[in-house]
């Protein structure tokens, strides 16, 4: 028998009884689904027990509330449930609960967490007169038999629209000081009840609780619910519980044999399979309408701007067709004067044309046509003031609109032979558009400018992204993030907005203005941002642990295990999705081998013309497969391009690396650890992905948009759930936040940890290099970043690695090896600096050819870095091509080239070669 409490308007709480279990023997399985019965034993008509449209349905086990729901508890769960012994009832009870009564079971949750349901024995009744004497004595004493208690986890209830919990119960037993530590129930239900009236004949003492029809509970659709009351008095008698002491021998014999019979539920392993429902839930959720709505009050969507009709382009353009149309008037007022035939073979005399051009300038202003063709051009003119030059205002004074007319005139008069040239020249004239920078070079540009600590340069790069095209998401979240590292909270908030009102679905900008809101304080809105994100897209396990994150700062325990809980549970279903796909992709991989290899071999014998099978499956008695599990309450018995082109044409000199790759790894292998220290750990997962956690996946995202107050909440997090301490991964994140502070010393710590856990890992090497190269260590800097190179997995960022290595190769002369990193790099991912590193290696070799390649790769790339336009000075001065070696070093001293050796060596060269300098 099952009992459990739940609150009422009176003072007493009212009582649940599941009784009349039926005993399964093993093998037996009930079928699913099938129909729930009501509590009443007495019904003689035939499906009448069966309560109308209430079935049992299964679920898989991942998705129940209790405590046997793991992987590890899957074959645990299909034994007991199905081969076992076990004990069902497949009852349903209902009842009503008042405001009053939700409104204790409300803070009874919150207080207390757990609520037992208590399990006993109950001995069955007989007609012979001397047992049933026998019974009325034990129960006149209140003995219980193998009394037990599950405690069931009702916080879910307590979580945004839950209205259902169902899952598996371990049964423990019955101890008054555990069960009031856990519930704060000082008396146990059964004996309560057993004092009362014999457990036998409980029928007339409750028989309103076994009808569905009761006056006393009226019936609706709510399963199971048992909450119980607390009252002043238990906190009162708190204290006499655990003071209780050996005074009553009786009573404490009674325990302790109890306690021995409820133990053999935990020796076997005993749970209870049970459902609550609530027809409402306790704390209503917010539609995703709600949210939505809440979401364009706050941020209102921004319509799509219309495509300008406008512009400088357009002016430009308008201004040659007025031209064309005009000079086709023009031509044929001439063909009507003097004919379209021309004479003597088509050679035109001087004079003649000169009078020709005087007759038809006078027919042109005698008509008017002349004055008709200035309106015709006037407005095209006006486009090009106001979209061109961006003139809408009077002169201030005559002398800055001569200057401006001069300039106006000479570029309308440049702008008309380019269209004549498209009208008379016979052979279309092909202009090479300029080329541009994407804006995927743009991003890597400005990471390499923060990176290098230029946050001036970083921000022009951004601010071009934006200016290029407004209307992409990543564009502003992107440039919010490095406004987050600038610490301008204000325009990381006006980013993040301006993402969000060009898609109001977009997941990150929703979650990044909620991160904003939270660093400034605003913490409603950021539960609304947070909130609709999780509506948006439910199965995002960085939604919920965000939202988890923020309940802890508004200190909000149960939401914070709702939102951790659901993001644990995504995880985990990813994971074993993701398991399952590698394991049939090996599968098929062994196969393909061994057909490959059978195919492939010469047959010289017929074993060796044989294709091996794998073996096949044992036909053993069929596992039953746990699609569903009953949501009833059951108890198993306590029993046992350009740069393309380049890089190939530079492509024979990295032949060399692979060797040298080679030697820095035996260097590596043999070097790893001094064994008088200890022996070090060899990590078979070294180059294996690591351990995910929800925290270490939200970690990833955070550090990339630099929420640091986030990463540090999260980092405390991730520290609590290994159970086998701090990973490398977990020491690696603590680093970069070190690392971003200029805290060296504390950098340094994080990293000789990770270096202990796992030194076959390259993005620890890649980080110690950093910290040696920021700290002046170029030489531990160097060895750092040979090892991380020669791994066969790279680190994550590459591209810092290969910059740093050949700066600090050029600073020690080995131009090779720079020539080679810097290569690298530029297959990689190029950059002006990538092409520039290669530039100034190959000149200090003295390649001067493939010096000026890579330099102008650079300067396409990027036109305003002073050391590329001086060591093109150079080069260009070395070849002796003076009018280019002076413009060069324009440039370079109008960039204000700050490299003082370099200015140095150019002005040696200047007097060497007598030219490069036009002030002398």
């Amino acid at each position: 028998m099952v009992c459990l409490q739940v609150p009422t308007v009176g003072e007493k709480e009212y009582p649940l009884m599941f009784k009349n279990g039926v005993l399964k023997l093993g093998g037996e399985k009930e079928p699913i689904p099938r129909p729930k019965k009501w509590p009443i034993s007495n019904i003689l008509a035939p499906g009448a027990q069966n309560i109308p449209d209430s079935f049992i349905v299964g679920g898989p086990y991942e998705d129940e509330d209790g405590e046997f729901n793991k992987t590890e508890d899957r074959e645990f769960r299909i034994q007991a449930e199905s081969i076992k012994k076990r004990i069902v009832w497949d009852l349903e009870r209902r009842c009503y609960l008042d405001p009053p009564a939700v409104l204790s079971l409300q803070k009874r949750i919150a207080e207390c967490r757990y609520w037992p349901v208590e399990i006993t024995r109950v001995p069955m009744v007989t007609s012979t007169k001397g047992k049933s004497s026998k019974l009325d004595k034990g129960d006149d004493d209140g003995q219980i038999f193998f009394h037990g208690v599950a405690y069931v986890n009702m916080v879910p209830l307590l979580y945004p629209g839950v209205k259902r919990i169902r899952g598996a119960f371990r049964v423990v037993a019955y101890q008054d000081s555990e069960v009031f530590e856990k519930t704060k129930c000082l008396f146990s239900i059964l004996r309560d009840l057993g004092h009362q009236a014999n457990l036998n004949k409980l029928g007339p003492v409750i028989p309103a609780a076994s009808s569905p029809h009761s006056k006393s509970v009226p019936s609706r659709n709510q399963k199971e619910d048992k909450m119980t009351k607390e009252k002043d008095v238990l906190r009162k008698l708190s204290t006499t519980l655990k003071s209780q002491t050996s005074e009553t021998a009786i009573e404490t014999e009674a325990t302790v044999c109890q306690n021995l019979e409820g133990q053999q539920y935990v020796d076997a392993g005993t749970f209870l399979v049970m459902e609550i429902e609530l027809a409402k839930a306790l704390v209503p959720k917010r539609l995703p309408e709600e949210l939505a709505s809440r979401v364009k009050e706050m941020i209102p969507p921004r319509p799509q701007l219309p495509r300008r009709s406008a512009g400088a382009k357009k002016a430009v353009e308008d201004y040659h067709n007025q031209i064309t149309s005009i000079a086709g008037a023009i031509l044929d007022e001439y063909h009507e004067l003097f004919g379209k035939q021309l004479v003597d073979g088509g050679v035109i005399d001087q004079h003649a044309l000169e009078e020709q051009k005087c007759q038809l300038n006078y027919e042109l202003n005698s008509s008017g046509k002349y004055f008709a063709f200035k309106e015709q051009l006037k407005h095209a003119v006006v486009k090009i003031v106001r979209e061109k030059y961006l003139r809408t205002t009077a002169f201030n004074n005559l002398e800055q609109l001569q200057t401006f007319l001069s300039e106006l005139y000479v570029y309308l008069v440049d702008q008309m032979h380019v269209a004549l040239n498209q009208i008379l020249s016979q052979d279309s004239t092909v202009i090479a558009s300029p080329t541009f920078t994407s804006c995927e070079q743009l991003r890597l540009f400005a990471h390499e400018a923060e990176v290098n600590e230029d946050y001036d340069l970083a921000s022009v790069y951004y601010q071009e992204r934006l200016a290029r095209d407004r209307q992409v998401v990543q564009h502003w979240l992107d440039y919010g993030a490095f406004c987050l590292l600038m610490e301008e909270n204000i325009k990381a908030q006006e980013c993040f907005r301006e993402a969000l009102s060009l898609n109001p679905s977009h997941l990150h900008s929703l979650l990044l203005c909620g991160i904003i809101a939270v660093m400034m304080e605003h913490y409603e809105e950021a539960e609304i941002f947070f909130e609709d994100a999780t509506c948006l897209e439910p199965s995002s396990i960085l939604s919920w642990t965000l939202l988890g994150l923020f309940y802890e700062i508004q200190e909000n325990d149960i939401r914070v295990e709702m939102a951790f809980h659901e993001a644990n549970k995504l995880l985990k279903a990813r994971l074993a999705k993701e398991k399952n796909i590698t394991e049939a992709a090996e599968g098929g991989g062994k196969k393909l081998h061994a057909l490959s290899a059978t195919v492939l071999r010469p047959v010289t014998s017929p074993q060796e013309d044989t294709i091996l099978v794998p073996d096949e499956a044992p036909d053993g008695s069929s596992k039953v497969q746990p699609d569903s599990v009953e949501p009833v309450v059951t108890i198993q018995l306590p029993e046992e391009d350009a740069a393309v082109k380049l890089t190939k044409k530079l492509s024979p000199t990295l032949s060399k690396n692979k060797e040298t790759s080679q030697k820095v790894m035996k260097k590596t292998s043999a070097g790893g650890f001094d064994p008088s220290h200890g022996v070090a750990p060899i990590p078979i997962s070294g180059l294996s992905q690591p351990s995910l956690t929800i925290f270490m996946e939200t970690i990833h995202f955070l550090m990339e948009v630099n929420a640091l107050q986030f990463v540090h909440r999260a980092l405390a997090h991730e520290l609590l759930c290994l159970q086998e301490g701090p990973s490398c991964e977990y020491y690696l994140v603590l680093a970069q936040t070190h690392l971003m502070k200029k805290d060296f010393s504390k950098a340094e710590e994080c990293l000789r940890e990770a270096i202990q856990i796992d030194y076959l890992n390259p993005n620890v090497w890649a980080l110690k290099g950093h910290l040696c190269y920021l700290s002046g260590n170029f030489s531990e800097a160097k060895e750092c970043y040979e090892r991380t190179i020669s791994f066969v997995t790279d680190a994550s960022e590459m591209h810092f690695v290969y910059l740093r290595l050949g700066s600090i190769y050029l600073k020690e002369k080995e131009y090779d090896k720079a020539k080679q990193t810097y290569m690298l790099a530029c297959k990689k991912s190029s950059s002006c600096l990538t092409w520039l590193g290669v530039g100034i290696a190959c000149y200090r070799l003295k390649e001067m050819t493939e010096a000026e390649d890579a330099l102008s790769e650079a300067n396409a790339l990027n036109n305003n870095n002073a050391e590329v336009w001086a060591y093109l000075a150079l080069v260009c001065m070395q070849g002796g091509r003076q009018l280019e070696a002076e413009q060069s070093y324009k440039y370079a001293m109008k960039l204000e080239l700050k490299n003082e050796d370099l200015l140095q060596e150019i002005h040696e060269v200047q007097q060497m070669v007598g030219f490069g300098n036009p002030s002398f």
